[in-house]
């Protein structure tokens, strides 16, 4: 019988020796995999952005034509307006009796599914144009008789990730809007168009110096409703929207949204998205930051609660 040979010591201490090589070189590649992803990634802190201080791009030279895609039939979206009033979905609306004032404007717009029924006194009654994100679609269809059967000849302008809101699938979000205008022939439904969605992120880029993607951002409605106010009409009147600095001065909790009492804390909702780092968020402050600035160039102007005395406005 033939006894096995035995590996020299020197032999096993190699083995182990390359073994050991082989995990460091591992955890080393691991580990600067790791390192340039996160360097990939803008951090995202709204106290150390620093906003440029030119003028902003002219948003007013920006084609409708091209921006908008009439879901049914061949409608354009014109600017009509001579002056808007936006109306926020914001609790600080409640018990304000704004809503006689509010019906008298020229064109009123809205966002998402904000109702308002039995809210009339505060908020009005009438909408001009009504900004959907493609998040709250269902819930605005969902409810027919509130949103598109009770203001003949409103506008709905629906806004969304390409890949969600362009003709293909019959099961993107496309064609369940197209098949709703379809069935309410009074009001025009517009989606915005991919070069559009391109144009909201580089002005974005441009006013923060973040882009939205690497910083993990997402617009929010009220950035999409604020830049097509500014499209559409020559003066905007903002109701409900707080300032970007209230969250450091407030004392009273409100709920984020005037129809849903128990709705999150405004502040905290606006706080945690600024900060958030993981996964996607609306940068609410920063938005605001930016919409300050263009305050005096678009003839912007805010109450309930009020942004800014003239002098205030005179030095953004």
């Amino acid at each position: 019988m033939k006894s096995g040979r035995k590996k020299p010591a020197w032999d096993m201490s190699n083995t182990t020796g390359r073994t050991a090589a082989l995990i460091l070189i591992f955890a080393l590649v691991t580990f600067l995999i790791i390192l340039t992803s996160n360097n990939s990634e803008e951090p995202f802190n709204y106290r150390e952005l620093k906003l440029k201080h030119t003028n902003p791009p002219n948003i007013r030279k920006w084609l409708l034509q091209d921006g908008y895609i009439s879901v049914s039939g061949n409608k354009t979206l014109h600017s009509k307006c001579n002056s808007c009033v936006i109306v926020t979905s914001s609790s600080h609306l409640l018990n304000t009796h704004l809503g006689s004032k509010i019906n008298r404007a020229e064109c009123i717009i809205r966002m998402n599914d904000a109702p308002t029924t039995g809210y009339e006194k505060d908020v009005g009654n009438k909408t001009t144009f009504r900004v959907v994100a493609h998040s709250s679609v269902y819930r605005v269809l969902r409810r027919p008789q509130e949103f598109l059967s009770r203001f003949p000849g409103q506008s709905l302008i629906f806004w969304g990730p390409p890949n969600k809101m362009q003709q293909g699938s019959k099961t993107n979000l496309y064609h369940i809007i197209q098949r709703a205008s379809l069935a309410f022939p009074n009001v025009s439904a517009f989606v915005v168009s991919p070069r559009n969605m391109g144009r909201f992120d580089e002005l974005f880029r441009a006013e923060t110096g973040r882009d939205r993607q690497k910083s993990h951002s997402w617009l929010s409605t009220g950035w999409f409703t604020m830049v097509i106010a500014v499209e559409l009409c020559n003066n905007v009147h903002v109701y409900g929207m707080v300032p970007p600095d209230y969250c450091s001065k407030r004392q009273k909790k409100m709920p984020y949204h005037y129809y849903e009492p128990k709705s999150p804390d405004e502040c905290i909702t606006y706080i945690q998205n600024e900060r958030g780092r993981r996964g996607n968020h609306h940068r609410f402050i920063t938005e605001k930051l930016v919409f300050a600035r263009w305050a005096p160039v678009y003839n912007i102007t805010f109450s309930y609660p009020e942004w800014f005395d003239d002098e205030e406005t005179e030095s953004i």
